[in-house]
């Protein structure tokens, strides 16, 4: 059981970055794949980038490149770091958890966050 909240969201001209902050609280957060999804006004949810409990990560091809992915265990927290940004970018992005898998459905992640805003200007 983890709770998450999203922040770092905001309005940034096209090209431009910002950093998005997932803190975490719970037990056991070290044994949870962290994932990224973001879901635009009118299209569905879809991932982004997730960091595996086992090591490593992946990303959406859309954003490889140009998205990196960390966590730091000790803080419970997890980043998504989001340079070159375009204005197909913009959405609420999530933070999501699931314990002990490493699956990249949605409907794997049986935790998620609030949400933060993410406009890109063109």
């Amino acid at each position: 059981q983890v709770q998450l909240v999203e922040s770092g969201g905001g309005l940034v001209q096209a090209g431009g970055s910002l950093r998005l902050s997932c803190a975490a609280s719970g037990r056991s957060f070290i044994r949870y794949t962290m994932g990224w999804f973001r879901q635009a006004p009118g299209k569905d949810r879809e991932f982004v980038a997730a960091y595996w409990w086992s090591g490593g990560s992946t990303y959406a091809e859309s954003v490889k490149g140009r998205f990196t992915i960390s966590r730091d265990n000790p803080k419970q927290a997890v980043y998504l770091q989001m340079n070159i940004l375009k204005p197909e970018d913009t959405a609420v992005y999530y933070c999501a958890a699931q314990y002990g898998s490493n699956l990249l459905e949605d409907k794997a992640y049986n935790y998620w966050g609030q949400g933060t805003q993410v406009t890109v200007s063109s």
